[in-house]
């Protein structure tokens, strides 16, 4: 399949990161078995900017979006949230209960696989809706109101909201799954491969409109994607990897049009 071209969404200039970083994590070191999946990495993002992290299959890219999301456990390493009101110390510590809650209010997430993200045989507002239920709230009348608020800004239509995810196309299913994610305002949006498998169109509607959604309510993101089109449209800054590490962050731009370790020449070079 064709890649996106990046040139079909103008992304905007980079943040100045003059405030306290949103997340941290450092010395994420996970393996299984005999693989190490992750080697001591270390990763920040700042709040309202958008975090690109790329790599070829393998590189740990989408093993660290699970820690981000809380699905996993590091073999050593912590993770910490900046959230206002909060200090939960270092995050891999909660129980699963606590986990589960914080990512159900603080915490995004789309899949690339909308089957990992979606009840498949529920209507696209009850998926929408049971985020809502699961951080507590009961009243019918705002749950509804607030499961057409996230479709409608995921642009979805909304006149097929009690459709299934089964019956709409693989847009729409992506949608639905935006829909889910930003319908508590999270703090955060982690988006694994959210456009792979997409015809290049439909990509470029699902990726404009999570700009319109960064660019009105300042959701902080991190984008795992292997397709560097994507990337250079959406990012402010870039973390490379390969085989569990990261070797190389900066910049979008300086990473895309002066790339230093070999590796990160090599992936720019050959989307050029």
């Amino acid at each position: 399949m064709a890649s996106f071209d990046q040139n079909t969404i103008t992304r905007q200039q980079p943040k100045l990161m003059l405030v306290e970083p949103m997340l941290t994590m450092r010395g994420i070191a996970r393996s299984f078995g005999a693989v190490q999946a992750l080697r001591g990495v270390d990763v920040t993002v700042y709040p309202g900017e958008v975090l690109g992290i790329v790599g070829e299959s393998g590189s740990g890219k989408s093993t660290l979006l699970r820690m981000m999301n809380l699905e996993d456990t590091p073999n050593t390493g912590s993770y910490h949230l900046n959230l206002p009101g909060r200090d939960d110390g270092d995050l891999f510590e909660l129980d699963r209960f606590e986990r589960r809650m914080l990512r159900a209010r603080h915490i995004g997430i789309v899949y690339q696989n909308p089957h990992i993200g979606l009840l498949m045989s529920h209507t696209s507002s009850g998926n929408v809706a049971e985020r809502l239920l699961i951080a507590g709230n009961r009243n019918f009348a705002e749950l509804r109101a607030r499961t057409r608020e996230s479709l409608a800004a995921s642009e979805f239509p909304i006149e097929r909201m009690d459709a299934t995810p089964r019956e709409l196309s693989g847009g729409m299913q992506q949608r639905v799954q935006l829909a889910k994610a930003i319908a508590l305002e999270p703090a955060i949006l982690l988006l694994d491969e959210p456009t792979t498998g997409l015809d290049v169109s439909v990509q470029a509607l699902v990726l404009d409109t999570l700009k319109r959604l960064q660019r009105d309510r300042q959701i902080t993101m991190v984008l795992v994607s292997h397709d560097l089109g994507v990337i250079r449209t959406m990012a402010d800054r870039v973390v490379v990897m390969r085989r569990g590490e990261i070797v190389e962050q900066g910049l979008a731009d300086q990473i895309f049009q002066d790339p230093q370790h070999q590796y990160t020449q090599q992936l720019v070079h050959a989307k050029l």
